[in-house]
């Protein structure tokens, strides 16, 4: 049976409102509530076929825009002042809390790049049962893969500031380098620190990482070894954070999964859907890893991603 998503508005807590589409499972007993994290970038409709096909299992599943981006891009974006860090804060609060109202039965997020991270700046993420990170990271330049760092900094960490200091905003779709970003959320993933608490204000800090340590969600976090952002470094440097939670890290390469390629945004294409999509259902639904042997010791193996 096809299910259809609706349009929903988002009303964040400092007034901001969202565009997102809820995906309802009608008078069945839902299996579990899904919230979709897009990465930076990336609009929601882009995961709308892994929507549908959650949805048509059994989920209630909520996808959204992030402030800036897609259906929730104001008229104007130069000068907006939306930031990176205001998208777990705000954002993905208020989407965690109204998915928790309109669904039932265990309460999930499924997390692409920094969607994977940003849930733990949310004041509700204490709320979440369980996690399936896919490619999670917070994009420290020094984590991106050996033999592609060189480039990807200087696309990421010098060019994207420079074309935002000039434009007020990171043209990224004129550039054909996903959409276009506010100044804020674009100069945070230019300048991230190590240690992501750095870069914010003080008074942020120790509360951002008070929100990280209530969350006490399973998480399965998926790393593949052809993608050159989110290398098992950095997922697993993102995945500290989360440090009273079960969290098991899995790195797969595209051969695992049929494939030549899969890179950092592959695995949401709907060729995925007779493959890796059922796969997901299985840590969904029941909590169970579908790739026991793929697993990895953060604390004893330090992976490093050959391409």
């Amino acid at each position: 049976m096809t299910v259809e998503g609706r349009p929903v508005a988002i009303a964040c807590a400092d007034g901001v409102s969202l565009a997102g589409h809820l995906w309802s499972v009608g008078s069945r007993s839902a299996e579990g509530t899904v919230v979709i994290n897009p990465a930076t970038g990336v609009r929601a409709r882009y995961y709308h076929y892994y929507a549908q096909f959650l949805a048509e299992h059994g989920f209630t599943v909520l996808t959204y825009d992030y402030r800036g981006i897609g259906a929730s891009r104001p008229p104007n974006l130069r000068g907006c002042g939306y930031r990176w860090s205001e998208w777990g804060e705000y954002d993905f609060d208020a989407a965690l809390r109204l998915a928790s109202g309109e669904g039932s039965g265990p309460l999930m997020v499924v997390g692409h790049s920094i969607g994977g991270f940003l849930p733990g700046l949310a004041q509700s993420a204490f709320l979440i049962d369980r996690m399936l990170t896919i490619g999670a990271q917070y994009a420290y330049w020094p984590d991106y893969a050996p033999s592609r760092r060189a480039r990807l900094f200087l696309k990421w960490h010098v060019a994207m500031p420079v074309a935002t200091a000039l434009l007020g905003y990171f043209p990224g779709r004129r550039l054909g380098w996903l959409e276009d970003l506010p100044a804020g959320v674009a100069n945070e993933w230019s300048f991230r620190r190590a240690r992501m608490e750095l870069s914010y204000p003080e008074e942020k800090r120790a509360l951002y990482l008070r929100r990280f340590s209530s969350v006490a969600a399973s998480i399965l976090a998926i790393s593949v070894s052809d993608d050159e952002i989110a290398t098992p470094r950095a997922v697993s440097r993102a995945l500290d954070y989360y440090e009273g939670c079960d969290r098991l890290a899995v790195h797969l390469s595209p051969a695992d999964l049929g494939y030549e390629q899969i890179g950092h945004f592959s695995l949401f294409h709907s060729r995925h859907a007779a493959g890796f999509w059922l796969d997901t259902l299985l840590w969904l639904r029941d909590g169970v890893n579908p790739w026991p042997r793929r697993v990895w010791n953060r604390s004893g193996v330090d992976l490093e991603m050959a391409v």
